[in-house]
């Protein structure tokens, strides 16, 4: 079995991977927070995670690997986007929780095992903050309830800083409900016109932390294998999830690995409105970019280094994939070369594995070349299944989603979704209807009980 070597945060070096149990590889990643547009900064940690996930499929096998990703859908950002824009705040969560699915389809990312969203695990929110609290690690203040940081012996471990200097250097809230300035918010009180849950403590909502902590915990356990995300959310995002994770679930370690993306520029510059070089992927699409071609220039850098968009590497790929194409049109894939599995299994160097298949196409290995693409996650370059009639499914899951879309409970298209995705049917859906089509793994044995 391929052997896969990991940069761990926690130790601050690059170890073997060694799952839980090998049957059931298990990965959390962090996801969006539903009140716009997905940035292209936003696709850089769905795209190295998404290709995380192809590789463990690869090694392990696709039934024996989970991948969550979560969706924020409750937080004060969309709070104030409804009061800017007079619209219910469950009309934007559920408009924009589709627009980041269409927008990541577009880009090739494969849809993970499950998509919880934030308010549907508040009773599990509340269970955890009540055995944090029973346990000494949490308490309750004015309608709040904090986390006692300096309880937890190994608060800074992650990020590598002693609470005396996150206090010294960050900009902490001081509040008279706090009994120190670096406890974080469980919970706190809501106002009549904000959403909120009836709790022991009062009606309210959680914390932006705990809840990635809840819908790990119902979903992976209290072990699982691995937890991404940007390395901007190491702290105090990711060291709050854990410190409160390890309190409340003593028996269990959180996550063993812990995996984190840089940055994206553009044209060397950190990207932002006021330098007007903010984009979404959205309007890149809309520019004519192929999705493929956004997916190709981010993989072209390492994770682990910052990404740096330009005109010229846009230009390169779409030139390059073009002369791809041409080559393997019509070419059965074969084995994916050892070469390019080596390369991601070596801290999921990308780059590198570009590199072999650039040598593959010098070489002429049409054939390598299609299957090291497929691996990669270069969508059009993926084996169809042309014959196979999906149209039942569509129309099933596009009903299904319509409902939703008056219910605003979107239980049954996650589900249906995520059975499809586990027979190996790329989903993808838009304002125009739902496309269903076969990927590589497709197996139509799976799909009999759904329709």
């Amino acid at each position: 079995m391929t052997q896969i070597r990991l940069h761990n945060t926690k130790t601050r070096k690059k170890e073997v991977f060694a799952p839980i149990d090998p049957d059931n590889v298990r990965m959390y990643v962090c996801g969006p927070t539903v009140y716009d547009r997905a940035h292209l900064g936003n696709a850089r940690p769905v795209l190295v995670f998404d290709v995380l996930y192809r590789l463990l499929r690869h090694v392990y096998g696709a039934d024996h690997v989970t991948y969550v990703r979560n969706f924020t859908d409750v937080d004060d950002k969309i709070n104030a986007r409804a009061a800017e824009s007079g619209r219910p705040i469950s009309d934007i969560t559920a408009e924009t929780t589709q627009w980041y699915l269409d927008d990541m389809d577009a880009i090739g990312a494969l849809q993970p095992d499950h998509m919880p969203r934030a308010t549907q695990y508040i009773p599990q929110m509340v269970a955890m903050i009540e055995k944090l609290i029973a346990e000494g690690y949490a308490y309750a203040r004015e309608g709040h309830v904090l986390f006692r940081v300096r309880k937890y012996e190994a608060y800074g471990a992650l990020s590598g800083r002693s609470v005396d200097d996150m206090i010294a250097g960050a900009r902490v809230e001081v509040a008279p409900y706090k009994e120190d300035p670096m406890d974080f918010v469980l919970w706190k009180p809501s106002a009549d016109d904000l959403p909120g849950w009836d709790s022991p403590w009062g009606r309210g909502r959680p914390g932006w932390h705990i809840e990635c902590s809840a819908m790990a915990f119902d979903l992976l356990g209290a072990s699982f294998d691995i937890h991404g995300g940007g390395n901007d959310l190491m702290f105090p995002h990711h060291e709050n999830e854990m410190a409160q994770s390890c309190c409340a679930n003593p028996e269990g370690g959180f996550a063993n690995y812990w995996v984190h993306n840089e940055m994206l520029q553009v044209e060397g510059k950190k990207m932002s409105k006021s330098l007007g070089n903010f984009f979404t992927v959205r309007d890149l699409l809309k520019e004519g970019v192929p999705g493929e071609v956004i997916r190709f220039v981010m993989l072209s850098t390492h994770y682990r280094r910052p990404m740096d968009w330009t005109e010229k590497k846009r230009v390169e790929a779409e030139a390059e994939l073009s002369k791809w194409h041409a080559m393997i049109d019509g070419v059965t894939a074969g084995p994916v070369p050892d070469a390019v599995v080596e390369a991601l299994a070596n801290d999921l160097n990308t780059a590198g594995a570009i590199t072999e298949l650039r040598k593959l196409a010098g070489a002429g290995d049409a054939a390598g070349l299609k299957a090291g693409l497929a691996l990669m996650g270069q969508g059009t370059t993926a084996p169809r299944h042309a014959a196979v009639d999906l149209s039942a499914y569509a129309d099933a899951l596009a009903a299904a989603r319509e409902t939703a879309m008056q219910t605003k409970d979107f239980t049954a298209v996650d589900a249906m979704k995520s059975a499809l995705t586990a027979a190996g049917v790329e989903v993808r859906m838009s304002k125009a209807g739902v496309d269903l089509e076969p990927g590589p793994a497709f197996d139509p044995a799976k799909l009999e009980a759904l329709v």
